[in-house]
């Protein structure tokens, strides 16, 4: 982004370009009175049910992220209150990739979809919208056992290993979500992308780290519960934001599971309600279950294993020596010896060398540009490995700038050539560059000639961790992926246009204490040419009820949505619930243990 606003929130502020090209802009003019009034019902909806079931006093939580109940909130103030707790927020359109979800919670930086859910899907939408991620996972960043919780996921997220798969899948679900919150949409269309979905995750073949990561993070931070089996709390943000799924979760029809690693082996549908949850009795579980899948993890586990699955995602990795030399790049082929230990492994395409993640002077992917390749090992017969012998402990073997240096690792691999340059990090040797250099293998298979050029002969006697991505990403003007494909922006006809005036006008007689006169003829409106809405008859009815204005008006409305419900199942527990919490206001409901 040309522009970069960070909102003055330092943790904004820290995020690295390659993060920053999934930004947008919030337009915060563009939410329509529809869309605030949406929001106003959820949250009321959301406190007057959240205040006895939610594991952190909402709206505590509410507040300390600066949002409020009463109208969408605005990018700039969640940021100066988010900051307070060491976070930020930035807006993102619809889904974005997983590898880069993680890494922004790893910056400590929410990740809030710009657009708000249609009316007809005001219980629950796939689609991320800021209902979800705002008055979902803002909330409990207050808690500050979460919020370590939610960071530590993200760092350990952004080094999980992806396959060519795990995109696919990534597309059909940003797909299908796109089309669910579309307007006008056949619903053939949406039926093949579901179709479509289902098959991918039917035949994602073995799961990746990724994969298997984010059923973690949808069993915790989406869907989790915590306490006991019997009463259990909530504090996933998939269950916080959806006024639907928060109450029908705690039925007994909704299997409760304690959370373990096992949980890995649970798939789960985004379009549907889901069938089990899972119950922590701490945060502390699941910082304990984080580390365990960890420790099985690429990055901690190094080794052929992990290259194997760097070969497997087919993009950019990280392979990481025991010298600390970080080779990023599309691996392609390792080469293991007879006990089945690591001995060579090549990339393709650009590739960059670093250290501490930082890239070295000269070892940009445009230099390596046709790929990298070396051993991996001790030599033979040495009685420690190559990159722990000192700068004249080299010297001693005859291993110095300027002259020919021979080396035979336990491999069999054989390299011979004239030493240019040595280089060390932290004490170190992690980069041996010659010329005339000839590489074999024991077999005599050359896999470096000396017209090929320059040689790099990478240091260190194994791969100690493989992670996702590049190491210096900056450096690397690494790419995430960002999808081509954007979410519908809406444009409404001219009765959408005069509904939303009515919303307007409704709002403004509640907030400005005047106008109640125009409210019979609104509601009249509403009736003749507007028979679907019944939330602006709510409202209507809110202001008239409590006011103690026109009783023959609100006996009026009060049928009118009664009638409404009976004939149109799908409007009844909205409109039961809309009147419950009028009858209940959330004003009231407020206590100073909440403040």
């Amino acid at each position: 982004m040309s522009n970069f606003n960070d909102f003055n929130n330092p943790q904004v502020a820290k995020l690295p370009k390659h993060l920053r090209q999934f930004i947008v802009d919030q337009h915060y003019e563009k939410y329509t009175p529809i869309d605030q009034a949406v929001w106003r019902y959820v949250m009321r909806q959301n406190y007057s049910y959240l205040k006895q079931v939610a594991y952190y006093p909402y709206i505590k939580g509410l507040q300390r992220a600066g949002l409020s109940i009463e109208r969408i909130p605005d990018l700039q103030n969640m940021n100066d209150n988010l900051g307070k707790l060491g976070w930020g927020a930035v807006t993102v359109d619809g889904f974005i990739p997983p590898s880069a979800f993680m890494e922004y919670q790893a910056y400590r930086v929410l990740v809030i979809a710009a657009d708000i859910r249609q009316i007809n899907h005001i219980e629950y939408t796939p689609a991320p919208d800021i209902i979800h991620e705002s008055a979902g996972h803002a909330p409990i960043i207050a808690d500050p056992d979460y919020n370590n919780y939610l960071s530590y996921f993200g760092s350990i997220g952004t080094k999980a290993m992806f396959s060519a798969r795990d995109f696919e899948l990534y597309e059909a679900i940003r797909h299908l979500s796109i089309l669910k919150e579309a307007i006008g949409v056949n619903p053939l269309e949406i039926e093949k992308a579901e179709a479509n979905l289902q098959h991918l995750a039917e035949n994602l073949g073995e799961p990746s780290e990724m994969a298997l990561l984010s059923r973690l993070h949808w069993w915790t931070v989406e869907y989790g519960l915590i306490g006991s089996l019997d009463d259990p709390k909530i504090y996933g943000a998939g269950l916080l934001s959806s006024i639907g799924e928060s109450a029908s979760c705690r039925n007994p029809e909704v299997k409760k599971i304690p959370y373990t690693i096992d949980a890995i082996n649970y798939n789960y549908d985004i379009t549907k309600p889901q069938p089990y949850l899972f119950v922590t009795e701490t945060f502390q579980n699941l910082i304990d279950v984080l580390e365990q899948f960890a420790d099985t993890m690429a990055f901690r586990r190094g080794g052929a294993e992990s290259i194997k699955k760097a070969i497997d995602c087919k993009n950019v990795a990280t392979a990481v020596y025991s010298s600390g030399l970080q080779v990023s790049g599309i691996f392609t082929t390792m080469g293991v010896d007879a006990s089945g230990q690591l001995s060579f492994l090549k990339t393709t395409g650009g590739t960059a060398l670093a250290a501490a993640a930082k890239q070295l002077e000269g070892h940009s992917k445009f230099y390596h540009k046709d790929g990298f390749s070396s051993p991996v090992g001790k030599l033979k017969d040495a009685d420690k490995p190559l990159e722990e012998f000192s700068a004249d402990e080299l010297t001693t073997l005859g291993i110095a700038e300027g002259k020919k240096a021979d080396f035979t690792f336990e491999s069999g691999i054989h390299v011979k050539g004239r030493v240019t340059r040595i280089l060390r990090h932290e004490e170190k040797t992690i980069l041996i560059v010659m010329e005339d250099c000839t590489v074999r293998e024991s077999d005599g298979n050359v896999l470096f000639q000396p017209e090929w050029g320059t040689y790099d002969m990478a240091v260190g006697e194994k791969i100690v961790s493989v992670f996702n991505g590049a190491a210096d990403k900056d450096a690397f003007e690494e790419n995430t992926y960002v999808s081509t494909k954007h979410t519908e922006k809406i444009v409404y006809d001219e009765a959408t246009q005069n509904l939303h005036k009515i919303y307007a006008k409704v709002r403004s007689v509640r907030e400005q204490e005047q106008g109640e006169g125009e409210l019979p003829a609104l509601f009249k409106y509403l009736q003749q040419d507007y028979p679907a809405d019944w939330l602006c008859a709510l409202e209507i009815l809110e202001i008239v009820f409590h006011r103690k204005l026109f009783p023959e008006l609100e006996t009026e409305i009060r049928l009118y949505l009664q009638q409404k419900a009976e004939k149109q199942v799908a409007y009844k527990k909205l409109i039961t619930d809309g009147l419950y919490v009028i009858e209940h206001p959330v004003t009231q409901l407020i206590t100073e243990e909440d403040l």
